[in-house]
């Protein structure tokens, strides 16, 4: 029972939640915490990180075929066999009663965003991540989705500003993602199978990706110079020295990736990173003088 419990939460991928902190990045950014928009933050939260559960559970039940022979993939409950197929709706169904339950209890503008993530991230497992740079368009976009649920949770309006930089960032990390899939799978025949990349794309994704992340800083950069940033820092002058952080974690993050050394997820190669944590405390600190 124990195995069977271990197995049943490994296909939930907790790991994957810490994307779902992105909920609170509007009332960080607009300085609200502590305050009382901390618990439908934490609402929002734990609501997505149920959605997103039974949307990994979906996919995985998709995918097993192709996982089981996939270096790392084969190693996922469903691929594996560790997990009966039989258990993968039951436990869909679980996770999504839970969002639902939670869902309810944030304004109505949440639920519509949580229903459309449900949905763009079903179509995802199903269709558009076959299709080639629709399905990273397609992540930036569910990245994206987390921080516009988490300002309707909070009733936080997100700034022009900062929806620019997100999407220019996340779009950098979701081609991290397929080029580290395109590098790392041991068969990449089989790969290519089932996505439309060839071999000869890395190239030019890795171009794509690369300026995508510095773009996001350069929108940093203008939002800098702008006469907004006065609104919440008394020191903003601090904040170009976030610039050079975010270009040093961006260059380093493709550093890693052009060598084959990347994970299938940026997110558990930061998770894992001691200079993300690095870079992170360095940029946290500088947050705290500019403000």
């Amino acid at each position: 029972m124990t195995t069977v419990f271990r197995q049943i939460i490994r296909s939930l991928r907790p790991h994957q939640w810490a994307k779902n902190l992105l909920v609170f990045f509007p009332v960080l950014a607009a300085h609200r915490l502590p305050g009382p928009e901390a618990v439908p933050a934490i609402l929002a939260f734990l609501a997505f990180s149920a959605t997103a559960s039974a949307g990994y559970v979906l996919n995985d039940l998709i995918d097993a075929p192709g996982d089981r022979v996939h270096r790392t993939k084969s190693r996922r409950p469903f691929a594996s066999g560790a997990l009966p197929r039989r258990a993968g709706p039951m436990l869909i169904v679980v996770m999504l009663l839970l969002a639902v339950a939670l869902a309810t209890r944030l304004p109505r503008p949440f639920q519509l965003v949580l229903a459309l993530y449900l949905g763009l991230t079903t179509a995802y497992s199903l269709w558009l991540k076959r299709l080639a740079l629709l399905d990273v368009m397609t992540l930036a976009v569910l990245y994206s989705m987390r921080l516009f649920a988490g300002g309707e949770a909070t009733t936080v309006p997100l700034s022009n500003w900062f929806l620019a930089f997100s999407m220019f960032l996340f779009l950098s990390l979701a081609i991290v993602k397929r080029v580290g899939e395109l590098r790392a799978s041991a068969q990449p025949a089989l790969a290519l199978s089932r996505r439309e990349y060839r071999q000869g794309d890395i190239e030019v994704l890795g171009r794509m990706g690369l300026a995508s992340g510095y773009l996001s800083v350069l929108v940093l950069a203008l939002y800098i110079n702008s006469s907004d940033v006065t609104r919440f820092y008394r020191r903003p002058e601090w904040l170009w020295g976030l610039c050079a952080l975010l270009l040093l974690w961006i260059s380093r993050v493709w550093l890693v990736t052009e060598r084959g050394e990347m994970h299938d997820d940026p997110v558990l190669f930061t998770l894992a990173d001691a200079g993300s944590y690095a870079i992170a405390a360095a940029g946290a600190f500088i947050l705290y003088w500019a403000t």
